[in-house]
């Protein structure tokens, strides 16, 4: 496996340890890391967070990561599932999300 590869692969399993941490500990999802499917919904019929639930996702992005989120239309769609919320830090990371 090329370098640069293997080194993306542990940022985004970085990212979604500490994100199934905060499902785990402060949304009191009662399940094991392992059991967290990252492609589940989060919302609705996956693990059924709420408003609640999506602020605190926010936070814990802002604390954890240092993502300021924008209140755009994009919003839902980039907390729809565990990896579009990595997908959402990295993108951060490179500067391609607006920063406040």
């Amino acid at each position: 496996m090329r370098a640069d590869l293997a080194e993306t692969i542990a940022v985004r399993e970085e990212i979604l340890g500490k994100l199934r941490g905060v499902l785990i500990e402060r949304m009191r999802l009662r399940r094991a890391p392992a059991e967290i499917d990252a492609d589940a919904p989060l919302f609705g019929a996956g693990f059924a967070l709420d408003s609640l639930d999506a602020v605190e996702l926010i936070v814990a992005l802002d604390t954890l990561f240092g993502v300021v989120l924008e209140d755009n239309g994009l919003l839902r769609q980039q907390m729809r599932t565990l990896n579009t919320v990595v997908d959402l830090v990295l993108a951060y990371r490179r500067g391609h999300v607006g920063r406040r």
